[in-house]
């Protein structure tokens, strides 16, 4: 059977679980024809652990003719590759999804896609429950709240830092606004809230609360969905970012399964 060609933009951590997953049969129906990094050296150490073609440019990778690009990169990556991705006849897996906090370039990318017959596919990332989220903002008018607890120390080069901080005995919420002003604010953090609120209330509309709390580690998440007919409660925690490249997986798989969850 043919393979379904993949392509990878980034090189990092995250798109590396995706190839090792990839290399452990994970996803069978594929095969990994080349990857875009920033970093020359570090990209042509990937393609060759995981044999595929080192680019320097997106012509480069398109000119592979991939039918899924899997991005893991940032969001200005995104912002400058994602519709020519979609142009040259590849699906897009997302997992920057803070930059679809920008409505305008979300409404663009979303029409280059229904334009060019592909598919953009948001990963869950470090979070989940898109389809009750989806299915309950359908039935009415909802209102959607995401508290995150981080350490304090994670925010020391962050606009929510203070003086102290990193003393303090008791959690402290350090921020409480929308998602889209979150993400406008740490453009490299936050994916998963605006991930939440496209699949819910919408990135103006969403709030997000994070919550300093001494001697935490990993990510913890608690979605709390309130509507008419429906309410639901979602807390994940992750203990590494390795979740967020295993979405990604899970999203390849479900594009070509029979079965899709």
């Amino acid at each position: 059977m043919k393979k379904v060609k993949l392509a990878l933009l980034g090189c990092g951590y995250l798109n590396e679980i995706v190839a090792t997953a990839l290399a452990n049969n994970y996803l069978p129906e594929y095969e990994l024809v080349g990857v875009l990094g920033r970093n020359s050296e570090r990209t042509a150490a990937f393609a060759e652990r995981h044999n595929c073609v080192a680019c320097s440019t997106i012509q480069e990778l398109l000119a592979l003719e991939p039918d899924f690009t899997a991005e893991a990169a940032s969001p200005q990556a995104l912002r400058d590759y994602a519709e020519d991705i979609l142009r040259g006849g590849s699906n897009l897996v997302v997992l920057t999804i803070g930059a679809f906090a920008d409505a305008d370039f979300y409404a663009r990318v979303k029409a280059c896609a229904a334009e060019q017959g592909r598919k953009v596919y948001i990963a869950s990332g470090a979070v989940g429950g898109f389809d009750v989220l989806r299915t309950a903002a359908l039935m009415s008018p909802i209102t959607v709240t995401m508290t995150s607890k981080k350490a304090p120390q994670s925010l020391y080069y962050t606009p929510m830092y203070r003086e102290g901080l990193l003393d303090i005995t008791e959690p402290e919420q350090v921020f409480s606004a929308s998602t889209k002003q979150a993400i406008e604010m740490l453009p490299f953090h936050f994916n998963v809230a605006v991930a939440t609120a496209l699949a819910s209330a919408g990135p103006e509309n969403t709030t997000l609360n994070i919550d300093a709390v001494p001697g935490f580690r990993g990510d913890e998440y608690k979605i709390e969905l309130r509507g008419e007919e429906v309410w639901t409660d979602l807390n994940i925690y992750s203990r590494t970012s390795a979740i967020a490249g295993w979405s990604v997986v899970a999203a390849l798989q479900n594009a070509v399964s029979p079965i899709v969850f």
